[in-house]
């Protein structure tokens, strides 16, 4: 049964750390690209990190940039996002994500497997 399953997210003060975890179980996380998006309230969904397989290249958008940090440990079959320096509009809920294309996920929307979501919560 493929399955992505989220981890991690919380209530943290502005300026805290998260780290964020996508256990994968179904299939080889060797052959996807990976990637993670957020959704806040009456926001659309936003691509915040991705990383290509083919040569491990990482997109990252201009408000997460020198905070996140997207990593993959193939032997364990997961994926992580660091994050740093949070602040209040990084509220949402934060998905995983895999694709077995090269296509630009991040900035396509698109992906064939996605996980049900982490809530990460910024508050003082």
């Amino acid at each position: 049964q493929l399955q992505l399953v989220e981890s991690g997210g919380g209530l943290v003060q502005p300026g805290g750390s998260l780290r964020l975890s996508c256990a994968v179980s179904g299939f080889t996380l060797d052959y996807y690209a990976i990637g993670w998006f957020r959704q806040a309230p009456g926001k659309e969904r936003e691509g915040v990190s991705c990383m290509a397989t083919s040569d491990g290249s990482t997109y990252y958008a201009d408000s997460v940039k020198g905070r996140f940090t997207i990593s993959r440990d193939n032997a364990k079959n997961t994926v992580n996002l660091e994050i740093n320096s949070l602040k209040p509009e990084d509220t949402a809920v934060y998905y995983c994500a895999l694709d077995p294309t090269e296509q630009p996920m991040c900035i396509t929307q698109l992906s064939r497997y996605w996980g049900q979501g982490t809530q990460v919560t910024v508050s003082s």
